[in-house]
C-alpha cells in the first residue's frame, strides 16, 4: 500500500478533527485527497508536526487534534515522543506513516526499517500505541489518552500536485477557525 492510500484510509475516519500534516508529499497528498480549512499543511518544518499538534491540543482542549507524520520526521524529533507522553492530552492522536523512507527528499532509507516505532512509543509510556490495522481509529481519536498509531506503507510518492496555497494563506484560514470560536 502507498502512503496516499493510507491518507485516504485515515480521512475516512475524520469528521471535524483538526489535522496537522507533515511536510512535503504527505501534505500534498492530503491536499489533493481532501482539502479543508481544518487541515494545516506543514511547509519546511521537518520533525515539528507533532510539536505544533501538541501545542494546538493544549491550547484547544475542546478540539480533537490528529497529527499525520512520517517516520523520518519522528526520528528527527524523537524528544517529541516524551513531551507528548508527559503532557498526555486526551484530544491528541499521532499517526506516523512509516514507509521506511524520507519520501520528500528522494526516498532515502530511514532507520525506522530497523526499529518498531510502536514498541518505542510503548516504552516511553503511551498505553494507546498501535499499528493501524489493530485498532478502530475513530474510537482511538475519541479516547481519554493521547494515541500513537503507526501505519506501515511502501516507499514512494504519488503525483499529487503542489499545494497552491502560500504559507500565510494556510495559516490564516486555519486560524480563522479559532477566531470564529472566540466570537461565539
Amino acid at each position: 500500500m502507498a502512503r496516499r492510500e493510507a491518507i485516504e484510509d485515515i480521512m475516512k475516519c475524520i469528521d471535524d478533527e483538526l489535522i496537522i500534516c507533515n511536510i512535503g508529499f504527505p501534505s500534498r497528498e492530503l491536499y489533493d485527497i481532501e482539502d479543508r480549512e481544518e487541515n494545516f499543511y506543514m511547509i519546511g518544518s521537518m520533525g515539528l508536526a507533532s510539536s505544533i499538534g501538541l501545542g494546538l491540543a493544549l491550547a484547544q482542549p475542546e478540539s480533537d487534534i490528529v497529527v499525520i507524520d512520517g517516520d523520518g520526521s519522528l526520528l528527527m524529533n524523537m524528544g517529541s515522543l516524551v513531551t507528548v507522553f508527559a503532557n498526555n492530552p486526551s484530544n491528541f492522536t499521532w499517526i506516523v506513516i512509516d514507509n521506511g523512507a524520507y519520501g520528500s527528499t528522494g526516498n532515502q532509507d530511514t532507520y525506522a526499517q530497523k526499529v518498531d516505532l510502536v514498541d518505542i512509543a510503548k516504552g516511553v509510556g503511551f498505553k494507546n500505541s498501535y499499528h493501524f490495522e489493530d485498532i478502530n481509529l475513530k474510537e482511538l481519536i475519541k479516547s481519554d489518552d493521547a494515541g500513537f498509531v503507526v501505519y506501515e506503507t511502501e516507499a514512494g510518492n504519488s503525483k499529487a500536485p503542489i499545494i497552491d496555497l502560500d504559507p500565510v494563506t494556510i495559516r490564516d484560514r486555519f486560524m480563522a477557525l479559532f477566531n470564529e470560536n472566540l466570537k461565539n
